[in-house]
């Protein structure tokens, strides 16, 4: 029992991983695609979202199974449930990394302001919360963890200076409403991004330590 029942956690890890590394190389495709104005690898990051959601049915159903027919407590529990967890956002980090894809797809790259470089800085920094939050749960690591939470007030200073940017430049009519909407969406994409991986983070602090962190927790 207890052996089918490993067997079976492993599997649930190593599907994890899978997923958020689909995850991780669909954020450096997207904008790898905006920097280098690439609207077919824009397209296939847009498509591949059916494969992160395809991966989050499997994980979740694998999960189910397991509590049915394995009936874990203690400590497997607690990586079961927070797996539930962790798939939900690493599944809307996919949704909102296609979300920009489709932005990418028809944006109008004749403009190239401050807004557009504070982008690329602000993707960065979600990105490597994705990557640092993975990882974190990789290595059951509570240090990756809690830097997550720390490099969230980067995203979140970023996306306050787009957001003044674009308010600076309608003022002084220098760019159109079009435009300007897809740069504020695509910043709060990265915003919501950056969200979801602090939430995974407190979800891997929940399977080291039993207990469920508050940001404030975690952070100290």
């Amino acid at each position: 029992m207890r052996k089918n029942l490993d067997s079976q956690l492993q599997r649930l890890n190593n599907s994890l991983i899978l997923m958020g590394s689909l995850c991780e190389d669909n954020l450096d495709n997207v904008f790898k695609s905006f920097k280098e104005r690439d609207r077919e690898l824009a397209l296939s990051v847009y498509r591949a979202d059916y494969d992160i959601d395809t991966k989050a049915r499997d994980i979740e159903t694998l999960c189910l199974n397991i509590i049915l027919h394995e009936q874990p407590v203690a400590t497997d529990l607690l990586v079961v449930s927070a797996t539930l967890k962790m798939v939900a956002d690493l599944e809307r980090i996919g949704n909102q990394t296609s979300d920009i894809a489709q932005i990418v797809m028809g944006f109008d790259y004749n403009h190239e302001g401050e807004d557009v470089n504070l982008l690329y800085s602000m993707a960065k920094e979600a990105t490597s919360m994705v990557k640092l939050a993975i990882d974190s749960f990789v290595r059951r690591d509570m240090d990756l963890a809690k830097s997550v939470l720390r490099q969230d007030n980067a995203v979140d200073e970023y996306f306050s200076m787009v957001r003044k940017s674009l308010i600076l430049q309608a003022r002084n009519c220098e760019k159109d409403t079009e435009l300007s909407l897809d740069v504020i969406m695509v910043a709060k994409y990265l915003e919501r991004i950056g969200d979801h991986a602090c939430n995974i983070a407190k979800w891997v602090s929940y399977v080291v330590t039993g207990k469920i962190s508050t940001i404030g927790d975690l952070t100290l």
